[in-house]
Order: structure tokens, then C-alpha cells, then sequence
């Protein structure tokens, strides 16, 4: 089929503007999607790390393998900067980026990547190490509203069936949160009519809860950790619900570790030290919950890995401690008693590790290494600091330069099924989101090979009715 390319140009008075125009992503239109299989299961991918915050899809009827070409690409939209993942909700598909000092929220069909509506305002951010001037924090999708975090701390409220705004918080001015080394970052959670953000900062809030549906500040956490760029949620914990925030930035002496608070009051419950001594460190990984009382947390630059057991009275004491578990940014698979995730600081110490969840014991660590012709030269190449989501019982990877791939994982060992180059592009972060049998991919930088820009890519991840 020809690649038909759809362009659309918003006027000027737009539905939900707050000011700034943005020109919309430029649409590619290459094929449609097979049929969903009748039996296969779907879900939306309402927020990052997926509808139950552990980077799974409940989906079947799903693609089992690829060829070196990859699975057939839907869609493509070149986007702005930005590392957010996309949310999807029934008809509707959330992006969230920056294009030229100008915040861009754009609400697109997921089949067809056709624009429904579009709502910006300026932000203009620089972080002090040179990265993306867009945002870190994804959109969420709850309750018919749309709720989004900005690098510089606006927190916007957006209507989901037509993006007028319905309320906005200026979070810098109310709370002063921060320093940050590259933003602000943490998805926002909601959970029970509240939206929950980290913050930190000189007034003290660590974190503070917001009312969903007008703004208005339900509570507040004080506490003197600075915010991270791990996403909160809340776990059951001793058989009551916990709102776990992995807390720990920018701050000299550096500070954070895991806050336990109550989703209802904000009250504090307990706060473990866990964060790098290196002042140039974040805590960026979200804490895995294990079982009824016991949670994993992860960070790369000194500590590693340490699995919390929390008694009756609500206190966190350590049961292991792994120092070379270094989760940089990847939250892991908990898959049969067994953490699975990519570790290491940069990318050449960066491999695919195996940890068991009760002992803390490396069971096996695998680089994936092998080579790959750029431009007439030889390169070293690999999955680098990638990320895993996980499918029908499958392993699905991303490889920071974009290479994705079915992993078979198992604690006796790992090995690729099927790959390919998606594209060649540093800083491919971003865990893809899932929803209906499409797999949304997103490509953070200019393609070394192709200079094609930065994109958010829609590939038809369905079987169809043959299973294939």
C-alpha cells in the first residue's frame, strides 16, 4: 500500500488553548491494522507503566514473533522533545511533548493517528546537562480527565472528550519544588479522586495530593526528601493500601530513599534511606511490591538493590541487600519470584540481570553484545540501558538505541528470539505502552543513520485470527 501522508493545520482560536500555538505532529498514514482476534483480550494504557503499574499488558491475541524488518508500522508521528510514554484510552491516544518552548498535548485516534484535538501553553526549560527541553512526567488518563506534569511544575487538568482545560496548578509558585537535574519528572498517580505529585523544595511538601476533579489541595507530606524521578502508586501493604514514593534528586548532601504514606490523610508512616552518595545520582527506578509486605527498591550509582520487609507497625527493615542490583531508570519484571532488568550506569557496563527475589541472589547477567555496520563502520551493539514490557507470558525489549525484541528469560538463563532495528537513535528510554493490539514506540532522538527525527510509532502487534 502507498504511505499516504495526512496533515493537519489547527486555526487559531483552538478548542483548549492556553495561549501558545504549536503546529501539530506531521502524520504518516502507512497501513491499517489487521482485525483483533475475536477471543483477544484488550486494555487501555491509561498511564506509564501500564494499567497496573508493573509494565504488564493483561492483552492477548498478541504477536509471538517478528522478522529482522519488525512488525508492520501502523502509523508514525514526528514529535517534539520530550521521554514520555503515550496514554491510551478507548478511542482516544494521549502524547505529551515540547516544540519549540511551547508544551504540546494532542489527542489522536490510535488506529489511525488522526488528530482530535490539541491544547498547548508555553514552558520553556532547560535542565543543566543539555538533555530535552520537554517533558519527563507522562500523561495519565482518569475518570474522563487527562493529567499532565510539566518539566518547569504546571500541572494541567484536561478535559478527555474535547481537551478543554478544566483547571491548572502552577506548582513551581505554590510549592517551589526541586532543584532538579533534569526537571521535574515523576508521573503524576491518581488514585481515589486525588492527584498525587511529588514535590520537595524549601517549603518542605514532599508530596501532595490534589482534588482530580477542581484542584484544590486535599493534603500534604512534609518531609525534607526532595522528589525523584521514580512514578508513585499505591500497593496493599500489611493488607491496607500504601502510597509508596521513591523519593531522592537533586539535594547536597544527597538525601531520599522511600517514603510510606497514607493515600487517604497523607499521613507519613515511615521513610527509608536508600539513595546514592554520589551527589549527581537520582532515584529513578519505581519500587516493586513483592508480596503482602515487601517491596524492592533499586538504584545504580553506589547502593544497588535492597528488598524491604515491612512489620505490623507500618516500619521498613531490610531483609537483603545487593549492591551491583543497579537499576538505573528501569523499573523491573517480577516474573515467578525473579526480578528482571536492565542495570548498569552507562551504556558499556549496562547488561540484562536476573535477581531472586527471595535471597537476593544473582541467578545470571546477560549483555546481549554484537556488532552492527553504521555508515560504512563497525559499532559495538546491544540493548544497552533498555526496557522490558511484558505480554502473554513474553518478554518484550526495548534497546536504548531501538532495537526491539521477544527475550526468552527464565532464572537458568536468557536469549533473543527475534529482533530488530527499529531505528538508530540514542536516548530510546521511553517503555512503550500497549493497548488493543498495538504497541506504541517512541524514538527520542534524530535516527544516526536516516537523520529521521525524533517519532512516536504505532506497529500492529495483533495475531489476527490465524494466530500469526
Amino acid at each position: 500500500m502507498n504511505r499516504k501522508v495526512l496533515r493537519v493545520i489547527i486555526p487559531f482560536l483552538l478548542a483548549g488553548s492556553a495561549g501558545a500555538l504549536a503546529e501539530p505532529g506531521k502524520l504518516t498514514f502507512h497501513r491499517a491494522p489487521k482485525p483483533l482476534a475475536k477471543t483477544a483480550v484488550t486494555s487501555d494504557w491509561p498511564r506509564f507503566l501500564g494499567p497496573a503499574d508493573d509494565a504488564t499488558s493483561p492483552e492477548t491475541g498478541l504477536l509471538s514473533s517478528f522478522g529482522p524488518g519488525g512488525p508492520a508500522l501502523v502509523w508514525e508521528m514526528e514529535k517534539g522533545d520530550s521521554y514520555t510514554c503515550p496514554a491510551i484510552a478507548g478511542e482516544r491516544l494521549i502524547h505529551f511533548d515540547n516544540v519549540e518552548d511551547v508544551d504540546r498535548v494532542e489527542c489522536r485516534h490510535p488506529e489511525t493517528g488522526a488528530l482530535q484535538w490539541q491544547f498547548t501553553y508555553p514552558c520553556k526549560y532547560r535542565d543543566r546537562y543539555g538533555y530535552g527541553t520537554g517533558p519527563r512526567a507522562s500523561p495519565v488518563i482518569a475518570g474522563g480527565k487527562v493529567y499532565t506534569l510539566s518539566a518547569n511544575s504546571l500541572l494541567h487538568c484536561l478535559d478527555l472528550a474535547g481537551g478543554k482545560l478544566v483547571w491548572m496548578r502552577d506548582l513551581g509558585k505554590d510549592y517551589e519544588p526541586g532543584p532538579f537535574f533534569f526537571g521535574h519528572g515523576p508521573t503524576p498517580l491518581v488514585s481515589e479522586g486525588k492527584v498525587i505529585v511529588p514535590l520537595g523544595g524549601p517549603a518542605g511538601v514532599a508530596v501532595a495530593a490534589f482534588d482530580a476533579t477542581t484542584g484544590a489541595t486535599v493534603w500534604e507530606t512534609k518531609h525534607p526528601w526532595p522528589a525523584s524521578y521514580a512514578s508513585p502508586f499505591v500497593k496493599p501493604l500489611n493488607g491496607r493500601p500504601a502510597l509508596l514514593v521513591f523519593a531522592g534528586g537533586d539535594s547536597d548532601p544527597p538525601s531520599g530513599g522511600l517514603l510510606r504514606i497514607d493515600p487517604k490523610t497523607g499521613k507519613l508512616e515511615d521513610a527509608f534511606s536508600w539513595r546514592s552518595t554520589k551527589y549527581e545520582s537520582v532515584n529513578a527506578a519505581s519500587p516493586v511490591v513483592v508480596s503482602g509486605n515487601r517491596v524492592m527498591l533499586s538504584e545504580t550509582y553506589t547502593e544497588g538493590g535492597v528488598l524491604l520487609e515491612y512489620g505490623d507497625d507500618g516500619k521498613a527493615k531490610p531483609v537483603w541487600k545487593a549492591p551491583e542490583l543497579k537499576l538505573h531508570f528501569m523499573t523491573p519484571l517480577l516474573v515467578d519470584g525473579h526480578f528482571y532488568g536492565f542495570t548498569g550506569r552507562n551504556e558499556p557496563d549496562a547488561g540484562l540481570d536476573c535477581w531472586d527475589a527471595a535471597t537476593g541472589e544473582r541467578k545470571w547477567r546477560e549483555e546481549f553484545f554484537w556488532r552492527k555496520e553504521l555508515g560504512g563502520r563497525n559499532y559495538g551493539w546491544g540493548f544497552f540501558r533498555g526496557s522490558l514490557l511484558r505480554m502473554e507470558g513474553r518478554f518484550l525489549a526495548l534497546g536504548e538505541m531501538g532495537t526491539l525484541a521477544f527475550l526468552d528469560l527464565s532464572p537458568a538463563g536468557g536469549k533473543i528470539a527475534c529482533q530488530a532495528d527499529l531505528f538508530s537513535a540514542t536516548q530510546s528510554w521511553t517503555l512503550p505502552a500497549l493497548s488493543r493490539g498495538l504497541l506504541y514506540v517512541v524514538q527520542n532522538q534524530k535516527d544516526l543513520v536516516t537523520g529521521t527525527p525524533p517519532r512516536l510509532l504505532c506497529y500492529d502487534f495483533r495475531a489476527g485470527e490465524g494466530g500469526q
